[in-house]
């Protein structure tokens, strides 16, 4: 043991040092003083064998050879002074031993301050004394970053990671950097060393995914040259295999001496010798704690006035915060629409400045910069703002959704706010109160969401388990819960708050897996419409795959509470609704032209059997039939009035009013051409597509799909409309005939159609950012489809709600 062989040595030095003192003091007849022989002793020089000895320990041998020889020579001289006695001396000692102690390891504490004989001494450093001895040397690097790179691609850059050698062993590999060649890796490992004059070597390589490595330069650091428990910075310069200059790479080196009970300790924690950030990340992750602040949601939607010398640019757009990064695609136009959704993460709360660059990709000129201090932007709240783009032209900005959550989940705890809920409650009742209604009649109302958990869900690790965790989306607010790892069923017990801009939306709960690399794996989806929720009821909702057509395992518990005030719900109706930026484009499908095609035929179909009909009354086929219709024709031209048309569609809802509450059941409520849809859309997804050859021209295809979806969307929410598959909508309807037949009596047509088109014309000089729009088609488009009547239907789910 390395102990054993320290005490070994001593004894031999020992023996070493008393001959030598004996012939020293010989020689010296009294001739020296004790601050002479203190001074020869420090002279000598300290054998490496003597590290674990402090001076204290090996001026207590010595005195005590001189000690010896010393006595001999009192009983002849009597005046002359025993070293030990010198009060010089014993400064000097204790001095030099306590900064020994101090400079060898901070926590290092003299045990043994009572002078003892030798042979006590070996015996508690051979029982006991072992562990405190300084055996071993902890070697610890940090890799920072690297500077002018090589070129290894085709692209331009490289893709470069790093590997540490120690007497030609390979100890440790960094991650690989894509796309780079000014690199930042901020990694760091610790190692165990035991000669320092054996440099640490680096070898920087070129991932290549289908080919070798690459070789981009190395480096060696001289060890000897790191003074002890202090970091040495070293900017090493790289050589190719040619010995010609290949960039440089910054790191950081510490050494520290370490007792053989902290090599014990280092050897339990380090994996094969080696103890990395990255192994600490992982152990960090098992403990159920993630290392960033806040996360940060952006979505960049589209741009204005974005222009170079009065040139349209090939714009692109560059995310900076902290050390992460993000680039977006090109788009080629003065008003580009790159409408892409990203998460960036803060590490350091001292550092919250996001930074972005709108770029020309032809001339690398940048266009303009945005910086946004992101301490300010309120937690778990969308902010959705137009940002001009500085240095840029006067007219230059980016329209940006941002979403600040914070690491351990957005919304407050269940628990610390329920007390309280009920006054905060009947505050917003009040608010929204009818007798309120036009003190801001933008606000529609408040949807409070309660997330207590899941149960049940898919195991999407290797354990059997998933790390999972939740989205919450209202049409373009964005809220994340925290991540629950290695398990089934999370509990997350945490209350959101969302601003409803339009009652006709819906909630949208999505469940994913993290996994690392910011790689989500999806576990399930609920869309619950604002209009079906039932105020503070407590209810499982069964999750949905990622298209809401089939049912997939686990359930989410949920209770929901939207308060909103009616009349400001009935006037949003008849504006735009809000677009959602971040949404699924649709791919030409044959199953899908196909179902919207067939449709479209059965309706073309019953308005062609509509006009058989009238020319079969107009044929006098049978003529009791033709005089009937004649005669009603006749009466109504005589006696219309415009405000019979209202009045008749009336009379159709009233109809399909009675129609629905004889056969007791809602009409159309089963979207049955969907399903078939569905049906045929998977079947084509396993065949691979029956009209291959009609892919060839997939834009006017797309075009001619989404026209044929738009009309067969329109003419399913007028057929819902009429039968009453959204009783408030319908209802709706109902109101704003009646009030245009009570208009259209009294009211003489010509001023009905001077008011309405007053109101068209003063628009744009009442509102300039107004946008012009169809209060018929905005109508329709808060109708649910047979389609999304399909998505936002959620069956009870059968299970006890005790978590």
């Amino acid at each position: 043991m390395p102990c054993l062989q320290l005490i070994r040595r001593r004894k031999k030095k020992k023996k070493e040092e008393i001959e030598e003192e004996i012939e020293d003091v010989r020689r010296m007849k009294g001739g020296r003083n004790e601050e002479e022989n203190e001074n020869e002793e420090d002279d000598e020089p300290v054998e490496s064998s003597s590290i674990g000895c402090s001076p204290l320990t090996r001026r207590r041998r010595k005195s005590a050879a001189v000690g010896s020889s010393a006595s001999e020579k009192h009983h002849h001289n009597h005046g002359h002074q025993s070293p030990r006695k010198s009060p010089g001396f014993r400064f000097r000692r204790i001095f030099d031993t306590f900064t020994f102690t101090r400079s060898l390891k901070p926590q290092y504490s003299l045990e043994h301050n009572n002078d003892e004989e030798e042979s006590d001494e070996t015996q508690k450093c051979t029982e006991g004394g072992e562990m405190d001895v300084v055996t071993h040397l902890l070697l610890e690097v940090r890799l920072n970053n690297g500077e002018d790179l090589p070129v290894k691609d085709a692209s331009g850059s490289s893709d470069p990671y790093v590997k540490f050698r120690y007497k030609d062993a390979i100890v440790y590999k960094s991650g690989t950097i894509f796309k780079n060649l000014n690199p930042s890796w901020d990694e760091e490992f610790q190692m165990i060393v035991d000669d320092v004059t054996s440099p640490i070597r680096l070898e920087v390589f070129d991932f290549d995914r289908f080919c070798s490595d690459d070789f981009m330069g190395a480096a060696e650091v001289d060890l000897s040259q790191v003074k002890w428990c202090t970091s040495t910075d070293f900017h090493v310069n790289l050589l190719d295999e040619v010995n010609e200059p290949a960039g440089k790479v910054s790191i950081s080196v510490t050494i520290t001496p370490m007792t053989q009970l902290e090599v014990q300790q280092f050897q339990q924690k380090a994996k094969n010798g080696i103890l990395s950030n990255t192994e600490k990340k992982k152990e960090q992750r098992a403990n159920n704690t993630q290392d960033w602040a806040k996360l940060v949601n952006i979505v960049l939607v589209e741009g204005k006035g974005i222009r170079v010398d009065e040139k349209s640019p090939d714009a692109f757009c560059k995310f900076k915060l902290g050390q992460e990064k993000y680039k977006t695609k090109v788009c080629s136009n003065t008003e580009p629409k790159w409408i892409e959704q990203f998460d960036l993460h803060v590490f350091d709360t001292s550092d919250q400045i996001l930074q972005m660059a709108c770029i020309d990709r032809n001339t690398n000129a940048i266009i303009g910069r945005i910086s946004i201090d992101l301490s300010t932007v309120s937690l778990d709240e969308t902010l959705q703002h137009w940002y001009h783009l500085e240095g840029g032209p006067e007219d230059a900005q980016v329209l940006l959704l941002i979403t600040v959550s914070g690491s351990h989940g957005a919304g407050e705890t269940i628990e610390t706010d329920e007390f309280n809920y009920n006054d905060i409650r009947n505050t917003r009742i009040q608010k929204y109160d009818i007798s309120n209604t036009f003190n801001d009649i933008s606000d529609i109302g408040t949807l409070t969401v309660k997330l207590f958990g899941a149960e049940d869900l898919v195991a999407k690790d290797f354990g059997g388990k998933s790390d999972p965790f939740a989205i919450l989306e209202l049409v373009n607010t964005r809220v994340q819960t925290n991540t629950i790892y290695k398990t089934l069923s999370p509990s997350w017990n945490k209350i959101y708050t969302f601003a409803v801009k339009d009652i006709h939306t819906y909630l949208q709960v999505t469940i994913f897996d993290e996994d690392p690399n910011n790689r989500f794996e999806f576990l399930g989806r609920v869309r619950i419409p604002l209009k079906s929720i039932r105020n503070c009821e407590k209810r499982w909702y069964g999750l949905k795959d990622e298209k809401l057509k089939k049912r997939v395992k686990g359930e989410v518990l949920l209770e929901l509470d939207v308060i909103w005030n009616n009349i400001r719900a009935a006037i949003r109706t008849f504006k735009p609704m809000e677009r959602k930026y971040i949404s699924q484009d649709q791919k030409f499908k044959p199953a899908l032209f196909k179902t919207y095609f067939v449709e479209l035929k059965d309706f073309v179909s019953s308005l062609a059997s509509c006009k058989n009909d009238i020319e079969y009354l107009l044929s006098w086929h049978s003529r009791p039939k033709s005089l009937a219709a004649y005669v009603v024709f006749m009466i109504f031209v005589y006696y219309f009035q415009i405000f019979f048309i209202p009045l008749m569609i009336l009379a159709l809802f009233g109809y399909n009013f009675v129609k629905f509450k004889t056969n007791g059941e809602e009409i159309s409520r089963t979207p049955r051409h969907s399903l078939k849809g569905q049906k045929s859309e998977e079947e084509d997804e396993k065949s691979g597509g029956a009209l291959s050859t009609l892919s060839s021209i997939p834009d006017i295809l797309q075009s001619v799909q989404s026209f044929l979806h738009f009309t067969t969307q329109l003419i399913q929410k007028i057929k819902n409309t009429f039968n009453f598959t959204d009783i408030w909508l319908s209802s709706l309807a109902i109101i704003v005939l009646f009030i245009a037949f009570v208009l259209l009596y009294f009211v003489p047509l010509r001023w009905i159609i001077m008011v309405w088109g007053t109101n068209k014309f003063s628009k744009k000089l009442r509102d300039p950012k107004f946008v012009d729009n169809n209060e018929v088609l905005d109508y329709l488009s808060r109708v649910p489809s047979n389609t999304e009547l399909q998505e936002q239907s959620n069956e009870r789910v059968n299970r006890p709600i005790n978590l």
